[in-house]
Parts: structure tokens; C-alpha cells; sequence
């Protein structure tokens, strides 16, 4: 039953000592607005490294060709490891058919042009299955497919701002744009979240590329994924792909430069490592503040107690149960930390949403945000750490016996 007497006298209680009053609130409130801040500059950080992955498929393997480190059969350090077509069908069949796979051919600072306008950039000659490498967003058209590499079809993809360069607001699809001078049918325009820079490029068919500008069967790099598999069977993998190439290409499987191996299984792991690390030792710092506000408010709560001894006395002796006389005290530290916690959780949230509308990206900060969930939750801990707080106080006020506090002084 709501007694309004006691809230009165808990109102006047705290309004007698204010100050102590607003010392014991600020440090609850600094503990979750410290929780808070962290919570979402660690999000913030998540967001950052997440955001650098959507470029590429986090579940892949990318091989690269490089140059011999360690003599071999013979052979002396310092070859070229060129990587082929015949590589590309050769790693094919070892891999699940469900998994992706793209070889590339590359071609740098060509020159574009439509008409009037031109531009250099930079050539991909790609496999159909390279949009899902990439994680290339089609935004008009199409992209490269199986009969555009199987007939040498002279097509191309290109990235937002090449269109917005050669096209300005015009449509693109079916228009022919040259590359180094020979026509290309555009079929698609694409975007990538993972870096404006990948939308400065163009794709085309790895087979037109490769018999149009002299590619012979010459490829850079194969790439494809590895479905559900685990970040250890990834590097199982990652180790049969080399030792299959040092086969092919006569080098030492322990050379470091043979070929270099990209495994985004390794990356992703190690990142989301790190970050796990990092948000443990965020709750552990932010904790500790609370647990010290809390504190704080225990060591208040039992002068409180002693303060009111005699007071305490006198309700007893007039009739009062133990546990009006532990509730007054609890209901007490409950406010101090609840609305202390309400106001540093609003004032964090607050924050947050303001750096989070003004500055959406800060480097590798992206959007730094905190789960509202995880907000609540943070309050509800506190509220009831407040009542915790105020328990040792409220026991020790509930077991004053009535003639000993009115001999207090």
C-alpha cells in the first residue's frame, strides 16, 4: 500500500542533506554514464571493423601470385609464380561445388571513355561467381555471367562513379564505352559498401580480358569461399592450397612468398577476437565505477542510520515493525541510485546520439550506439544494487533495540 507519509519523509530526509545527497547520486550516475559511453564507443569500434569486412566475403580464401623467397629443386630464389587458368580449373574441382569462385585478371589505369568524357581506372576481369566475393550490390543491369565468359562477350559492369563520370545523371545500360580504345557494351552498374574506391572500377569477362589484351592464360589471383567451414578447417585448407600449388609450380611449400595466401576466416577471427577482449574489459571497467558509486551509497545510507538512531528509537518504541523500519531505509537508497541511474543513463544515450547524428563516422569509429536492451538491463542491475546497498544499513537500523537509542545522544 502506497504510504505517503514515508515518501514525505524520505523527501525531506534527502532535501536535510543535500549536498551529501548529490555527491552520492553523481557518483551512481557518472558509474552508468561511464557504462554507457564505453558500451558505445566499444559497438562503435565493432561497427568500424564489421563495416571494413562487408568489402569482401568474410568465409574466403584469396591466393595471389608472388615471387620465389628460397631456392628449390635446384632452382634459384627470386622466380615469378605465375598463376593460370589451369590453376583456376585445378582448384575448382578440389573445392565443395556449392562454394564460389573467381580467378582475376587486372588491368590498371586504363583509359575509359563515353563520348566527351573519360577517366583512368582500374580493369577486374572476373568469373560470374566474383560478385559474391566482392559483395558487389547490382544497382542497374546485371553482372558478368557464365555466356559472357564462355563467348568472349565484350560486356562490362562498372562501378557508381564511373557512371556519374562518363554519364553524369544519363542512363548507362546498353551504351558502349571504350577501354583503351575497343568498345564494351555496359550490362550493369554496381555499388560497394565496403569502400567508394571499389566503385572506381570495371569489370569484365576474364576470357574477352584476357584474348583482348594479351592476357594469354595469365591470371592474378583466385579467389573463392569456404562456406560454413570453421576458422580451423579453413586453415586446413588454406595449407592443402598451397601445398597443391607448390606442386604445380615446383617451389618450396615453406617459401613465404611463393604466393601469398589471404585467409578472411583468420582475419575475422582474430578481429572478432580482439573485440570480444575489448568489451569484457569495457564491463569490467564500467562495473567497477557502479560497484564504487554503490559503494558510496552504502557508506551514506549507514551514516544516515546513525544519524537517526534516536529517531529510530522512538518509532520502534512506539510500535514500529522491523521492517517499516528497513523498508524506510531501502526505498531511501533505491531513489539515490535509480534516479541518479536514469539521469546518467539518459545523459550517456544522450550523448551518444548526438555524436552518433554529427559525426556517423570517426576512422575506424562508425556509428557508436549502445543496445537499449543492454541499457535497461543496466539500470535494473543498478536500481537493485541500490537496494543491496542499502540492506547491511537497513539491517542494522531494524536491529536497534528502542532504550539503547534513546540514550543517543
Amino acid at each position: 500500500m502506497f504510504d505517503l507519509d514515508k515518501w514525505e519523509e524520505i523527501y525531506h530526509t534527502l532535501k536535510k542533506n543535500k549536498i551529501r545527497t548529490f555527491l552520492t547520486g553523481f557518483s551512481v550516475a557518472w558509474g552508468i554514464f561511464m557504462l554507457i559511453i564505453l558500451l558505445g564507443a566499444g559497438n562503435a569500434l565493432q561497427n568500424g571493423f564489421i563495416h571494413d569486412f562487408q568489402d569482401d566475403a568474410i568465409n574466403s580464401i584469396w591466393i595471389s601470385r608472388g615471387t620465389t623467397a628460397l631456392p628449390h629443386n635446384g632452382l634459384q630464389p627470386g622466380r615469378s609464380v605465375r598463376l593460370t587458368n589451369d590453376d583456376y580449373e585445378h582448384i575448382r574441382s578440389k573445392i565443395d561445388q556449392d562454394y564460389h569462385i573467381t580467378s582475376r585478371f587486372n588491368l590498371w589505369g586504363r583509359l575509359v571513355s563515353y563520348g566527351p568524357e573519360y577517366g583512368n581506372f582500374n580493369v577486374r576481369s572476373v568469373h560470374p561467381d566474383h560478385e559474391e566475393l566482392e559483395n558487389t550490390i547490382i544497382t542497374q543491369g546485371r553482372f558478368i555471367n557464365k555466356t559472357d565468359v564462355d563467348h568472349y562477350k565484350k560486356v562490362t559492369v562498372i562501378g557508381e562513379l564511373i557512371k556519374r563520370t562518363l554519364f553524369k545523371e544519363g542512363e548507362a545500360i546498353g551504351k558502349y564505352i571504350k577501354v583503351s580504345g575497343i568498345p564494351f557494351k555496359v550490362v550493369g552498374v554496381f555499388k560497394d559498401e565496403g569502400s567508394e574506391n571499389e566503385m572506381e572500377y570495371l569489370y569484365l569477362p576474364v576470357s574477352t580480358a584476357q584474348r583482348t589484351f594479351n592476357g594469354s592464360n595469365q591470371v592474378n589471383q583466385i579467389l573463392f569461399t569456404t562456406g560454413n567451414m570453421s576458422f580451423e578447417a579453413s586453415e586446413i585448407m588454406k595449407r592443402k592450397m598451397k601445398e597443391t600449388l607448390a606442386a604445380r609450380h615446383n617451389f618450396s611449400v615453406n617459401d613465404p612468398r611463393a604466393v601469398r595466401i589471404r585467409n578472411n576466416n583468420e582475419r575475422f577471427h582474430t578481429v572478432m577476437n580482439i573485440l570480444n577482449g575489448i568489451r569484457i574489459f569495457i564491463w569490467v571497467i564500467g562495473i567497477g565505477t557502479i560497484v564504487a558509486g554503490i559503494v558510496g551509497v552504502s557508506n551514506i545510507m549507514l551514516i544516515v542510520v546513525r544519524e537517526r538512531t534516536k529517531e529510530i528509537g522512538i518509532r520502534k518504541a512506539l510500535g514500529a515493525t522491523p521492517w517499516s523500519v528497513v523498508s524506510l531505509i531501502l526505498q531511501e537508497s533505491v531513489i539515490i541510485t535509480g534516479v541518479a541511474g536514469y539521469m546518467g543513463l539518459v545523459s550517456g544515450v544522450g550523448l551518444l546520439e548526438l555524436v552518433s547524428s554529427n559525426f556517423p563516422e570517426m576512422g575506424i569509429f562508425r556509428n557508436p550506439e549502445v543496445d537499449i536492451n543492454v541499457a535497461v538491463y543496466a539500470t535494473l542491475l543498478l536500481i537493485l544494487a541500490g537496494a543491496l546497498a542499502g540492506l547491511f544499513p537497513a539491517t542494522r537500523a531494524a536491529a536497534i533495540r528502542p532504550i539503547e537509542a534513546l540514550r543517543e545522544e
